[in-house]
């Protein structure tokens, strides 16, 4: 019979052996299967999302807002290089703030986690299903069915193992940076900076000779232009989900996130200057498209070969929706095997040790919204409300997550100072500091941005307000001594 232990306000059940042996994963990463996993998960940001950011603050504008969101990431990145090696679990920022602020603390950071990986990739499959509508010429209705068919896919390539996987990860984001280099290459010869790139106008009007102002907009143009940098970054710090698929997560995780970030640094700082720069574009245009990149490339080389760069161009977005594929399974899958969510979402495939119960839940959770969404909001306001709503929900979280996070490292480096740490954060606390500031700042101007922005705010509090009673009333009385919480509870301040 089990047996019940009550710790404040939460009760744990005591399971045997059997309940963790139906609940295993295979340890598979290296290094470049990490870095590959945090790059992956971010590329798509780079094929289109940042790009409306121009429309906000002009070129300078979005450039400023890149170079702050990067030192907020910096912060993140180094904080978590630091945290993620000290506590190697697959719960990753839920494990970080459980050790450090208790259960609550740990489960509102899982929660905010959760609401990015379940809805960033209904998002990315949005846009895959409007590249394959534009190449293969299927009527707009027929969307819905290429984000089923994507969703099998890659749903089904995750859970056929950890190898291929991995595998699958490495090739694909090695694919979008080969396209990424190729547009880098291509669109040198053919910029020109000052007609392009500054081609905004005060109060965001075009100038047909370009020549315009660092900032058309002013120091509020950097402000409202934040929440689109972030798509520069996003979904980096996922990479710690796979720690207990990690070979050596004490010596690779840190190499693998700081890695990652750098090479998005440079990529970043490459797409932003280059991408509006082209002859024939310009900041203006391409602040307000859908398809970036695709934009680039056509002006280098023409519209003849359009299907083809399209099918080039989808190379990123997938590369972000396989890897986010695997993040959403193992946060779900660590807050059920720790009994936070129901813990029949945290079991293994028998053969493959494959979160497979949680990865078709979240997928379905996705395909629920981004469906609800299509059918309900009608044909004018599917776009916007996908590409603008879901994805501002998306942003949201990741921001509460990330204050969650800076406040969880400080904490530990105040309440654990003897704590095993194999690699220690050269930014210590005032890096950590800026993270959360700066992610509060980010969230200030969402709340009193665009109206369809408060829209996704307004659905992210719903989203918490039904899992919070959830836990209340029925998870912290159901809580498993999984690896997070044995170690936050050895560990207690």
């Amino acid at each position: 019979m089990a047996e019940t232990r009550r710790v404040g306000s939460v009760a744990y059940a005591t399971r045997d052996q059997n309940y963790f042996a139906k609940r295993g994963l295979i340890r598979h990463a290296n290094v470049w299967h990490l870095w590959a996993l945090g790059v992956g998960a971010v590329i798509s940001g780079h094929f289109s999302g940042w790009n409306g950011g121009l429309l906000q603050g002009g070129w300078g504008g979005m450039f400023i807002a890149t170079v702050i969101i990067g030192i907020m990431y910096l912060g993140l990145t180094f904080a978590i290089a630091e945290m993620s090696p000290a506590l190697p679990h697959t719960g990753a920022a839920y494990s970080f703030a459980r050790t450090a602020m208790g259960p609550w603390g740990g489960f509102l950071t899982g929660l905010a986690e959760n609401v990015e990986y379940v809805l960033t990739p209904a998002v990315i499959v949005f846009f895959i299903g409007s590249y394959l509508t534009g190449i293969f010429e299927t009527p707009d209705s027929f969307q819905p069915v290429w984000w089923v068919l994507a969703y099998i896919a890659f749903v089904g390539l995750n859970v056929w193992g950890v190898a291929l996987s991995f595998r699958v990860t490495l090739i694909v984001t090695l694919l979008a940076l080969a396209c990424l280099l190729v547009f880098w290459v291509s669109a040198i010869p053919n910029m020109d900076f000052s007609r392009w790139a500054l081609n905004i106008g005060e109060g965001g009007v075009e100038l047909p000779d370009g020549n315009g102002p660092f900032l058309p907009n002013g120091i509020m143009g950097v402000f409202f232009a934040l929440p689109f940098a972030v798509w520069l970054f996003l979904a980096i710090e996922q990479l710690p989900l796979a720690a207990e698929e990690s070979m050596d997560p004490k010596r690779d995780m840190p190499r693998g996130i700081i890695a990652g970030f750098l090479t998005l640094v440079v990529s970043a700082l490459a797409i932003l200057t280059l991408n509006p720069s082209v002859m024939g574009i310009g900041s203006f245009a391409l602040g307000s498209s859908g398809e970036p990149l695709l934009d680039g490339f056509r002006a280098i080389y023409g519209d003849g070969i359009a299907k083809g760069l399209a099918l080039v161009a989808v190379l990123g977005l997938i590369a972000s929706f396989h890897t986010i594929i695997f993040a959403q399974g193992r946060q779900i899958f660590s807050l059920s095997r720790a009994g936070y969510f129901p813990t029949f979402l945290s079991v293994t495939h028998d053969t493959r040790k494959t979160p497979h119960v949680a990865m078709v839940a979240g997928a379905l959770l996705g395909l629920v919204v981004i469906m609800a969404v299509w059918f309900l909001a009608g044909e004018e306001n599917r776009g916007s409300v996908i590409g603008f709503t879901l994805l501002n929900m998306a942003v949201f979280g990741a921001m509460l997550s990330y204050i969650m996070q800076g406040i969880s490292f400080i904490l530990l480096r105040q309440n654990q100072p003897n704590m095993d740490r194999p690699f220690r954060n050269p930014f210590g606390n005032p890096g950590a500091a800026l993270t959360v500031i700066i992610a509060a700042v980010t969230i200030y101007f969402q709340v009193t941005g665009d109206a369809a922005y408060r829209a996704g705010i307004l659905g992210v509090a719903i989203w918490f307000a039904v899992f919070i009673a959830y836990f209340a009333v029925v998870g912290r009385h159901k809580l498993i001594l999984s690896p997070e919480e044995e170690f936050a509870l050895e560990h207690k301040a």
